[in-house]
């Protein structure tokens, strides 16, 4: 390699960061001749960042872009494509990594916008083997070039959703990790949020491709993306009743900002609670389903793709969400968001989904605000005499509760401040299979 580097000290910078593609091409062309996955040596490593990540002025680095992105699209080799993307992105914990980062969004970015697959797929493999914290940072990338500084652009990230799918599920998880509703900055965009309802509504099993396309085991490693983003999405619909109801206009110099005034009017709040409304929907499908593929992956039982330390903080934060927010003009927000945490808990633990016993439910919700639907989940079905017209486990109907079986209060008149949301029913033909207290 020093050989190369001093040829390339000669060269202007743009021409460098070139030959070093073409080097890195050549030398693991070769290498993946003699080993399915070789090593990235730290001679290579050391290349990229003198003359890719240094060294180029804002006129070369779109060059440079414009290169990657023909280079991805013309390398016929996945295996080749793979290593030479990570390589070029992978971080390495050192000065560098921002460098790295700044123009692996930007070449995503590009990607995106002249739709070249290629690129996508290798972002999506680098999303799901990267720490998370990496990953939301590239999310923010496209969120704020495609969702907040061009009105209109979230069409072009749209289009992808064909094109890339896996890459569409990727996103997804990445941009539920980074927007959780803690703050009212970390409320998605508008546009964002229903873009992503619009991709999982209209194909589900949208967020189940990397989980149903990955070898797995029991155990998954810490610190980095979920193997589906529906913890994120649990997340988005449980307490977005809430963090809307506590979302307060910013007021600069006496006068609110524009993008906030436009995002807290009453017309988008009520056009974001049907988007989350739907959302719930969707998620309660795909959870259906788990059960069966769970089964055909040999890991139901063994594996919880909702994890129960997931969803202690989000429990502890509704409970602090409802706790600042004054429970009598808040009262529906909190219903509707303890509905939608009952409805998905149960369709998650009869899926196996979740795995954790009625006591660690019981002990998780027991600061929560009394909920009838959540009462029912938490306290399982009553052990009946064999009945030969239900199927093993069933769940069946053994209580008719003061309120609707829904999301929407039973009198939806005497609540005139919420919009209408269509109705979440009782999934009451879910497999519910009782589990012993111990």
């Amino acid at each position: 390699m020093s050989d190369i580097r001093h040829s390339l000290l000669r060269r202007d910078a743009l021409s460098a960061a070139k030959e070093v593609l073409y080097h890195l091409d050549i030398y693991f062309s070769s290498q993946l001749q003699s080993a399915p996955l070789p090593i990235v040596d730290k001679g290579p490593v050391e290349l990229l960042e003198e003359f890719v990540f240094q060294r180029l002025n804002s006129l070369q680095e779109l060059q440079l872009l414009e290169i990657m992105c023909s280079y991805f699209q013309e390398q016929s080799k996945d295996s080749v494509r793979q290593i030479i993307f990570s390589s070029l992105f992978s971080p390495q914990g050192n000065k560098a990594d921002d460098s790295r980062m700044s123009l692996l969004g930007k070449l995503v970015s590009m990607a995106v916008a002249v739709c070249r697959i290629p690129v996508l797929e290798c972002a999506a493999s680098w999303l799901q083997r990267t720490p998370v914290v990496y990953c939301v940072r590239l999310a923010r990338a496209l969120v704020d070039d495609y969702c907040c500084l061009v009105p209109g652009s979230v069409q072009t990230l749209k289009q992808i959703f064909s094109a890339s799918p896996r890459f569409c599920c990727q996103f997804i998880t990445s941009v539920t990790a980074l927007y959780d509703l803690s703050s009212d900055d970390l409320i998605p965009p508008l546009d964002l949020l229903e873009m992503i309802v619009g991709w999982i509504f209209e194909d589900p099993r949208l967020i189940l491709i990397t989980f149903l396309n990955t070898p797995l085991a029991a155990n998954l490693p810490i610190g980095f993306l979920e193997l589906t983003p529906l913890i994120g999405l649990i997340r988005w619909c449980v307490k977005a009743p809430l963090a809307y109801k506590r979302r307060k206009p910013c007021l600069s110099n006496g006068h609110i900002g524009h993008k906030v005034a436009k995002d807290s009017g009453t017309g988008t709040d009520r056009d974001s609670h049907l988007l989350y409304s739907k959302l719930h929907l969707s998620v309660l499908q795909v959870l259906m389903t788990l059960q069966l593929h769970l089964t055909e992956k040999n890991l139901y039982g063994r594996l919880g793709l909702i994890l129960f330390d997931h969803m202690v903080p989000l429990v502890e934060d509704i409970n602090r969400l409802a706790d600042e927010l004054n429970p009598l003009n808040a009262s529906q927000e909190i219903e509707l968001a303890l509905d939608r945490l009952a409805q998905a808990l149960q369709v998650a633990m009869a899926s196996g989904a979740l795995l954790c016993t009625r006591d660690d439910l019981r002990t998780l919700c027991s600061r929560l605000p009394h909920n009838n639907l959540l009462q029912l989940v938490i306290s399982g079905p009553v052990q009946q005499p064999p009945h030969t017209t239900l199927p093993p486990g069933f769940y069946p109907h053994i209580h008719t509760p003061p309120l609707a079986y829904g999301a929407v209060p039973a009198h939806p008149a005497a609540h005139p401040a919420l919009p209408t949301h269509p109705g979440h029913t009782f999934i009451s033909g879910v497999t519910f299979p009782f589990r012993p207290i111990r």
